[in-house]
């Protein structure tokens, strides 16, 4: 039987133990090596027949909810993959994948509704273009705020505070500065995924302690070198 190195077997692991968020990642991959042969026009017009735009929103609001969730509006696919595996994968091993799924999801149509109903209130009081209605608005960022802020609840005290505060900063900043819709989504999913903490009840175990990480490295790394230094004796 062959084996594998010990680093190839602990990423497949992981991978195992969150297989809701590399089949997303695996979806996303896709679409953006699609998105990359396709020339500007057909693909902005493309991605706005997938966005949660206001006009689609009042056609067909389960179809662009969905599609949407599937395609990267620019920027390249690592970043989330990086992203995904950091925040997404923890919460779908913490929470399993039935709540990891009911936070992203849920999130992502509570913020693109939040969001959208802001703006449409924005053009009817003329605050915002008519033309606003076809606003391309497509991606994965509502779901990931919201699985950041839930993220939290799996954190010890009082490190989640500083936690909970970093994100509250992220993603409240540009709110107060830019004020655009989709910073109002953004913000929206951090409470909305703050709200979420009953699906996080008694799952996952112990809330993680990044001092017991720290001192579990230490203790590693100074016994490596204690090693080396016995060998070099």
């Amino acid at each position: 039987m062959r084996r594998f190195p010990t680093g190839v077997r602990a990423i497949r692991g992981y991978i195992r133990s969150a297989p809701g968020t590399y089949l997303w990642l695996a979806a996303l991959f896709v679409t953006t090596i699609a998105m990359h042969h396709m020339s500007p026009e057909f693909e902005s017009e493309f991605l706005r027949q997938r966005s949660t735009n206001i006009h689609e929103l009042s056609t067909n609001p389960r179809r662009v909810l969905i599609a949407s969730a599937f395609w990267i509006d620019g920027g390249g696919w690592l970043p989330y993959a990086v992203l995904y595996s950091v925040f997404h994968a923890q919460a779908e091993r913490r929470l399993g994948t039935l709540r990891w799924l009911t936070v992203a999801f849920g999130t992502h149509v509570a913020a693109t509704f939040i969001s959208e109903g802001a703006l449409l209130w924005a053009i009817r009081h003329d605050y915002a273009p008519h033309s606003a209605v076809n606003t391309l608005d497509v991606g994965v960022s509502y779901a990931l705020a919201g699985v950041v802020a839930v993220l939290a609840y799996r954190i010890a005290r009082p490190y989640r505070y500083l936690y909970l505060g970093a994100v509250l900063v992220i993603y409240g900043a540009p709110l107060l500065s830019g004020r655009t819709f989709t910073d109002l989504g953004h913000f929206a999913s951090v409470l909305i995924g703050l709200a979420c903490y009953p699906l996080t009840r008694g799952r996952g175990g112990a809330p993680w302690n990044p001092a017991d990480t720290l001192r579990s490295v230490g203790r590693e790394m100074g016994f490596s070198g204690a090693r080396a230094k016995d060998r070099t004796a």
